[in-house]
């Protein structure tokens, strides 16, 4: 099986990361001690699409200080909250309650709960208990295993943005034995782990920060997919039970990691399981906000250090859902499905504690946030309608049908920017409608969320 090697720092992030460690220590009161995490998770497998870059830092900064010390924006959950429209849901009792979140992240953090809770009480949150479920013999933390700081950091993310939006959910998180790289390395685990959960009853919706480039999987390049096309046993029994799974489109824009780690397919490429007809794929904006959490302009596509991922799968034909967008993505899947916050300019803050020698806030982004964020919606959802939404893909290309002359549905669309990306390939340019850089776009969720529970109610 052929492991992948973290793909090394161009100048320029390295010089980026530079600057945040020394404007960090600087000018910010310290718990631990301010560095400058590795650049970016996803760009060093496991396939984790995220980001983390300025740690340990004593406590979060406002947009004004980020711009001056680090030279980018940064949000906290209070202003995605007045972003993306829900307190008004709050405000009428939709707030997750009675619904389960299941995250999936090999290794876990061993401070999770901790965490959760410091993050919580900063910003005025209710707390919850995080569920723990080991999957197979997890090994012991240890905080000087970069994969399992990596996959720590991950889970901290997952589970933060998760509550963030859906603050009376329950959260379940399964931590897995065996890290997921590419190829199949890690997914026989986590699907097992997910199929186990979904067969017991245990979550309404799955979120999946993690991804392998199709072209990695043994016997692609023979057009053989049955590696692929083995694992997705956790998806069809979701389907079964109307469990609705989610999946980071990925950080690579429209291309992503070679087989061996080292680089970026020179070709636009895409990823399992965001490419799987059965899964809604998450990608990224980045979000313009003032202190408020308002709006200063509309959503931009996410690509700064990372780019949303999107593109045409080589695996999966067009599913039927995407019929009324086939003049976008041909007879191939295409993705992203929808766009939450991802871009690093604009980076969420999170709380981090499982290694001793960066207590403290950091700022955060990648598609790995995106997903997390939209599994909070999905909850709201089952609650508004009472029950499970499950697979929600028909019904949002539905709601996306409507929304050019319906602002009810909630879709909002995002027709900023491009997902250019790495090895000098091309993206794709967000445009008004569906396209391969943000899908139908990003979402209103008082609206979103009341429209597709009322789908829901009528299937």
């Amino acid at each position: 099986m052929r492991l992948a090697r973290p793909r090394p720092r161009t100048a320029a992030t390295a010089a980026f990361a530079a600057t945040l460690a020394a404007a960090a220590l600087a000018a910010v009161p310290q718990t631990g001690t301010a560095q400058a995490a590795p650049i970016p998770h996803t760009f060093a497998k496991p396939a984790i699409a995220g980001h983390e870059l300025a740690k340990g830092i004593g406590t979060p900064l406002s947009i004004a200080q980020c711009q001056a010390k680090f030279k980018l924006n940064c949000y906290n959950p209070l202003q995605y909250r007045q972003a993306y429209n829900l307190n008004s849901l709050y405000k009428s009792g939709i707030t997750g309650k009675g619904r389960t979140i299941v995250i999936v992240d090999s290794f876990g953090s061993p401070t999770i709960q901790h965490d959760l809770d410091v993050y919580s009480k900063q910003f005025g949150i209710k707390s919850t208990k995080v569920d723990v479920v080991k999957w197979g013999n997890v090994p012991k933390f240890d905080p000087k295993n970069a994969d399992m700081t990596g996959w720590a950091g991950e889970t901290t993310l997952d589970v933060e943005m998760a509550h963030a939006v859906a603050p009376d959910a329950k959260i379940v998180l399964v931590e897995t034995a065996v890290a997921e790289t590419e190829g199949t390395t890690g997914l026989p685990e986590m699907m097992d782990a997910e199929k186990a959960m979904i067969k017991k009853g245990v979550g309404d919706v799955i979120t999946q920060s993690f991804g392998a480039t199709e072209n990695t999987f043994p016997g692609f390049d023979k057009g053989d997919f049955s590696s692929i096309k083995n694992l997705r046993y956790a998806f069809e029994e979701a389907a079964r039970k109307h469990v609705t799974v989610l999946a980071s489109s990925g950080d690579g824009g429209a291309t992503d990691n070679t087989a061996d780690g080292k680089g970026f397919y020179k070709e636009r490429v895409n990823s399992w399981p965001s490419s799987d007809p059965l899964v809604t794929s998450i990608g990224g904006t980045q979000l313009h906000l003032n202190d408020k959490g308002d709006r200063i302009k509309p959503d931009s596509v996410y690509n700064d250090h990372g780019a949303g991922g999107g593109g045409q799968s080589h695996v999966f034909t067009r599913p039927s859902f995407q019929n009324s967008v086939k003049k976008v993505v041909g007879d191939r899947r295409g993705t992203p499905d929808v766009s939450m916050a991802a871009a690093v300019d604009g980076g969420a803050w999170i709380y981090t504690s499982y290694d001793p020698t960066a207590v403290g806030w950091e700022i955060t982004g990648g598609t790995s946030e995106a997903s997390p964020l939209f599994s909070g919606v999905i909850a709201l959802a089952d609650q508004a309608a009472g029950k499970r939404v499950g697979d929600i893909n028909q019904a949002l290309y539905t709601l996306n049908a409507r929304s050019a002359h319906d602002r009810s549905t909630g879709i909002v669309d995002v027709a900023d920017g491009t997902n250019n990306s790495y090895a000098g390939v091309t993206g794709y340019t967000a445009v008004k409608g569906y396209d391969m850089a943000t899908g139908v776009g990003t979402v209103d969720a008082n609206r979103f969320v009341r429209a597709l529970a009322r789908l829901s109610r009528h299937h």
